[in-house]
């Protein structure tokens, strides 16, 4: 542990030296924060950032996905006035209290540990996030509590202004009593809404994490909502005696941290456990809206709107879980048409351009995340460079909507994207559709 407390300290000074906002010099598109943060990181974190599971495939997978959809540009429309604005609805879209105006479609996927990137963690996140006026998801394994991070988005904002559009993410722990805990500290605090992910029962096996000997948080981090900093958390702490969780995902008894983290989480969960999430909100959240987060098949999608969901996202992870299966963007057609309009699909997974971003929203979707990105601009920038990387995405998103003709969010269209006309040899529904007008 010598050697890696002296390799950490030697990241934490790299990492907090950021005077020189490099990224305004040197990063011109998502993909150069990468390069960037890898020249920054230590090899054992760069590469627990960027890894995906087993082989890869499908982090590959989500990234060339977007390279098989094209979209068709149209000419001759207006569109001096682009507007990227919109409203994240949910559910039914008939519960007016849960209706937030966004600059655009795009949030920040919850994911945690933002501090091992910029020593102001998700707080830094949340503020760039707040000021470009799009969601942010906290992870239930932040770096940075519930609370601080809600009084770090609060802080920058205006009487004026709306209030942060925060949402809260929820494993469901083998402590259930934890669970409901964590929940309501959130809806406390201001969160305005649930993610529950539903598909890290287990977590993916990250190879390079056990060859580098990455099994634990280097101190001095650590996993801070599992603390016990309130009065409601301690009495779940005592009656479930486990006051303390660190024991558990610092064990360093696997060779890989997730899979000494994944010890926390409960295996045996069905549907019944969404609907119990869902009764927990309607009681003593307001009835705050459910987004159920890693969908990847119609059957799934389906039952989760069955179980309750206000959302339902499209996810597999970033290709940290199941190696071998299909890429978000590949699995979004089947899940909107099961779905069939009941409630919103997001997705998240392989967004790299503005482009991405339109071809998501072409095919169904009304929002879509950011994960990795964000983390390799917290490495270069903190949160100077996160809103860097925010405005640079807004940017290529209004500049493909005027080439295809699209003047707001709303007038985006299936027929605004297709697959390669050499992508199997029938007719498509958008040459049907031509040809029926002629």
């Amino acid at each position: 542990m010598k050697e890696r407390d002296s390799k950490n300290k030697k990241s934490d000074a790299v990492i907090g030296d950021k005077s020189g906002y490099q990224h305004q010099q040197l990063c011109f598109n998502v993909d150069d924060f990468q390069i960037l943060a890898k020249k920054r990181l230590p090899k054992d974190l760069y590469e627990y950032l960027a890894s995906g599971s087993d082989d890869g495939q499908t982090l590959l997978e989500n990234r060339l996905a977007f390279k098989n959809w094209y979209l068709r540009p149209r000419v001759l429309r207006q569109v001096k006035h682009i507007k990227t604005r919109t409203v994240l609805r949910f559910g039914s879209g008939n519960d007016n209290a849960h209706k937030y105006p966004v600059a655009m479609p795009l949030f920040v996927s919850p994911a945690g540990v933002h501090a091992l990137c910029d020593n102001e963690g998700e707080c830094a996140t949340v503020r760039a996030c707040f000021k470009a006026s799009i969601m942010f998801g906290l992870s239930q394994h932040s770096t940075r509590s519930i609370e601080e991070v809600a009084s770090a988005a609060t802080a920058v904002s205006r009487s004026s202004s709306p209030s942060p559009l925060n949402f809260y993410q929820a494993y469901i722990l083998k402590d259930r009593k934890r669970t409901l805990s964590l929940i309501r500290r959130a809806i406390r605090a201001g969160y305005k809404g649930i993610f529950l992910t539903v598909d890290s029962v287990r977590f993916g096996y990250r190879e390079c994490d056990a060859r580098n000997g990455f099994n634990s948080l280097p101190p001095p981090h650590r996993l801070v909502n599992y603390d016990v900093n309130d009065i409601s958390a301690a009495v779940a702490a005592i009656e479930s005696n486990s006051s303390s969780l660190d024991q558990t995902y610092n064990s360093q008894e696997k060779k890989s941290w997730d899979q000494n983290s994944e010890q926390m989480f409960e295996q045996n969960v069905t549907w019944e456990d969404v609907k119990w999430i869902k009764k927990e909100l309607n009681e003593h959240g307001k009835g705050v809206p459910l987004v159920v987060k890693g969908i990847m098949t119609a059957e799934d999608a389906v039952l989760a709107v069955q179980a309750g969901a206000d959302v339902v996202m499209v996810s597999n992870h970033g290709g940290r879980q199941l190696d071998g299966c299909m890429a978000a963007i590949d699995v979004l057609p089947e899940v909107v048409r099961a779905v069939n309009g009941i409630v919103p699909i997001w997705l998240d997974g392989g967004i790299r351009r503005g482009t991405d971003i339109l071809k998501a929203l072409s095919l169904g979707a009304s929002a879509v995340g950011i994960g990795k990105p964000v983390f390799f601009a917290l490495a270069v920038g903190g949160e100077s460079a996160v809103s860097c990387l925010i405005h640079m995405l807004q940017t290529e998103l209004e500049t493909a909507m005027a080439i295809c003709g699209i003047e707001r969010i709303e007038d985006i269209k299936p027929t605004h994207v297709t697959r390669h006309p050499l992508h199997g040899f029938h007719e498509s529904p958008i040459e049907r559709l031509v040809r029926s007008s002629l």
